[in-house]
Order: C-alpha cells, then structure tokens, then sequence
C-alpha cells in the first residue's frame, strides 16, 4: 500500500487537505472512511433491496429476542456491529442459544439483520459527481466462498490441511467443525464451510468486471439517486442470478461502504500486481475528484485533527 499512500499525500496537496475524502459522503461521518453508523446509511436505502433489520440499543437477551419477534426475523440470522469493518465481529447466528452466546460478548451497538442465502455475493463499485443522474460502475468483485469437495477417502480434517486456501484457517476450521472432523465426505460433493464473504474467512475474491454494462449502469444509478448523501462507495449485496441483477429484482444489500471501500476485484489471485497498483490509482483518482466536486458546492473537508481524533477513538 505504500505507492497509494504516496498517491493520497499528492491528492492531499492539491485539495490541501490531508482528509478530503471526509467530503465524499455528506451523508456519512468522514465520508464514509470510518467510524460511521452502517445502520444509518442503510435506512437511506431504498426499503425494496433492504433485508430486515433492526439496531440494538440493548444487549440484554429478551430484550433483543422479543425485538426479533417484532421484526419476524427468524433464525438463521446476521449479527454484526454498527461500527466495523472487513467482517469483524459479523456472525451466523443460528440458534437462540447462539445469540445469547453473541450478545455476552459484543459492546456497543449491534446491527440484527435478516439472513440472506441468495447464491451470488457481490461487491459493486459505485461513484457519481454531485448534480449528474448518471454514475460509474468502476469494479465488481464476486465472491467464492471457502468450500471442500470430497474425495470419498479423506477426512474433512484431513482436506482442510490439504486444500490450498483452507490449510491457512486449519485452526479456525478445526475448532467449527470439531464434532466432524472424521467425517468422510462422499467423492465430488462440495461442502461450503463460511457463511460470511469475508478474506478473514477464506473467500476468494474474483474478477467480475465482465458483468459491468449500461444496463447495469442505469440499476445501480436508480437506487443511488434515492440516497441523499451518497457518492462513492461500494454496495455489498447478495442476489438470486445474473439475470435478475440485470432486471433488478431480488437484490438485497447487506451494506453500503464509503470513503474507506476498494475495488475488491483487485484481490483477484490472477490478478496481476502492476494492474492491481493502476486500477488503486485511478480508485483514488476517483475518491479525489468527488470529493472535490462536493466541496464546490460547499460541502466542507473535516478539520484534520477533529478526523484523527475520531479515528483513532474508532479503533
């Protein structure tokens, strides 16, 4: 990262602002780069590409079962912090024993959400410059997530140490999958063993910018023309097939990142380092010339020191 670093500090010294990008989102608290709510950019999305959800104020157990029951959210279900990134903290929660166990652990504000099993995950990469009704799909990224297939013979341990991405979480899987580790899966059948599309969690992240086309261009601009606010981020969403993507129908979106978002697609293991640094740049680029047409139009950059004090505080 340390040539996009250069590339920030040369941003920096144009727009004479170490945090320009606090002014890429008005809607989110330093534009999206950290420490804002995701609960309350998510309420800025349209209701019809919105899973159910609801905010935690209170940790206590019945207090938060009784609010599953009024949202009529059932298990299996999604719990994640308010405040958070790259996964951290986000759970499959399947039981209420599961919760129970989740909420003795968690601090501060957690984010209940309806669990969503539709097929594909993505992660689409989205600007549009103040005043224009047409914005720019600049990266998708599809998601695979860390799954075993049998071979009729090896134990499911005994794949987790032989797979190529697996043998790097052998202990995070060993301690899921305790009570089934002698288990034999039969020869062919895939077992998918993360729930969550995370690189914490062993997903690979591939290369879909094939699927970036007009018609994808006008469903993205429809739902970020209905948030105030927003201008650059990316939109991590689940939906049933390529074909309803395109129809925009059966899309769900788990959340809305901003200024802090990359263009997942990079991480790509065919990817190629020096493309890689080009599409980070021209990311960058991007970040920059919003934030700097928000600012034309009178929307400020945070103060230097009122940003660091609150990242950090974030951390």
């Amino acid at each position: 990262y340390i040539p996009v670093y250069i590339h920030w500090l040369w941003y920096s010294l144009r727009s004479r602002s170490l945090v320009f990008f606090s002014a890429a989102n008005p809607a989110m608290n330093l534009g999206g780069f950290s420490s804002y709510s995701k609960f309350e950019i998510l309420q800025l999305i349209p209701s019809n590409v919105l899973p159910r959800m609801f905010l935690l104020q209170s940790l206590e157990y019945r207090q938060v079962d009784k609010l599953r029951t009024q949202h009529k959210l059932s298990f299996p279900l999604i719990a994640k912090p308010d405040l958070g990134e790259r996964g951290f903290g986000v759970a499959l929660i399947k039981s209420k024993d599961e919760l129970n166990d989740y909420l003795l652990t968690a601090k501060n504000k957690i984010i209940i959400q309806e669990y969503v099993d539709y097929p594909i995950e993505l992660g689409v990469m989205y600007h549009r410059f103040s005043g224009e009704k047409k914005g720019h799909i600049t990266s998708i990224v599809m998601k695979e997530f860390l799954t075993v297939t049998g071979d009729g013979i090896s134990t499911l341990r005994e794949l987790f140490i032989k797979g190529k991405r697996t043998s790097y979480h052998l202990e995070m899987l060993c301690n899921k999958y305790k009570d089934d580790l002698l288990v034999v899966l039969p020869k062919d059948s895939k077992k998918q063993l993360q729930e969550i599309g995370n690189h914490s969690r062993g997903t690979t992240f591939l290369n879909a910018n094939y699927l970036i086309n007009d018609r994808l261009h006008e469903v993205f601009d429809e739902i970020a023309l209905q948030i105030e606010g927003f201008y650059f981020g990316r939109f991590d969403l689940r939906v049933t097939s390529l074909k309803d993507l395109y129809r925009g129908e059966n899309i769900k979106m788990m959340e809305l990142n901003g200024a802090a978002s990359e263009p997942a697609h990079i991480y790509d293991p065919e990817m190629k380092l020096s493309t890689a640094y080009k599409d980070l740049f021209v990311h960058w680029e991007n970040l920059y010339l919003v934030s700097k047409k928000n600012k034309d139009i009178g929307y400020e950059y945070m103060p230097f020191l009122k940003a660091y004090k609150q990242h950090m505080n974030y951390f």
